[in-house]
């Protein structure tokens, strides 16, 4: 990201910065795990769920959709929302046991009719998704932080010290991280949905990215 050749055919890199990819699990389907994927997995690590609590995963995008499978694979009963339907469907099939369209229904209402959840994890980079978020935690909770508004989030301090939520942000992974996400992948409880093209479309690739074309992650094959 800080430096050219990014999208070299080859990479020198010192060994102890170089993980092995499991046996059974393609580099095609493994590299979208080393950036939306680690991501996701660290800021859940945050929370430690245990097994039934309830986490609600705001944006089923690239980043959600593997949110939506790591949580469930770690324990929780998983609320994915989002505006589109054709995304909810998809994070029920992906083990998502409530779905709710937030263009359609009172997101908050829903969330806290049911205790409020455990774990808001925000993916999308809307703010009105922070504004739903930040209410549907039950008190002790924690909203994580992971989609990157333009604009600044501000909640209100009188509820926040009342409930006393904490709000976690998270960028990336460590290599412990990625092993452990790994072998989840491996194992078969994630799986990111993925397209390729070749490394010589890149442009196309960002013009399709920049018109929200692309489902899920694409990824550059050289060839």
């Amino acid at each position: 990201m800080t430096v050219d050749g990014g999208y070299a055919e080859f990479v020198k890199a010192p060994a102890s910065h170089a993980l092995k990819i499991p046996d059974g699990l393609s580099s095609i389907n493994a590299a979208p795990l080393f950036c939306a994927g680690v991501t996701v997995y660290r800021a859940l690590n945050h929370v430690k769920m245990q097994s039934g609590q309830r986490l609600a995963v705001f944006g089923v995008g690239g980043l959600g959709h593997l949110a939506v499978q790591i949580g469930q694979g770690l324990g929780a009963s998983v609320t994915a929302v989002d505006v589109s339907d054709e995304k909810l469907e998809q994070a029920r099939n992906l083990g998502a046991s409530v779905t709710l369209n937030s263009a359609k229904v009172n997101v908050v209402k829903e969330l806290r009719r049911a205790g409020g959840v455990h774990a808001a994890l925000v993916t999308s980079a809307a703010k009105a998704a922070y504004d739903a978020a930040f209410p549907s935690v039950r008190p002790g909770g924690i909203l994580l932080v992971v989609g990157l508004p333009s604009e600044s989030l501000c909640f209100p301090p009188i509820l926040m010290a009342a409930s006393e939520i904490r709000i976690k942000a998270s960028s990336v992974g460590t290599r412990q991280d990625m092993r452990e996400l790994l072998a989840m992948a491996a194992a078969g409880k994630v799986r990111c949905e993925v397209a390729t093209r070749p490394l010589s479309q890149a442009n196309e690739v960002f013009d399709q990215l920049k018109h929200g074309q692309v489902h899920g992650r694409m990824v550059l094959v050289p060839r």
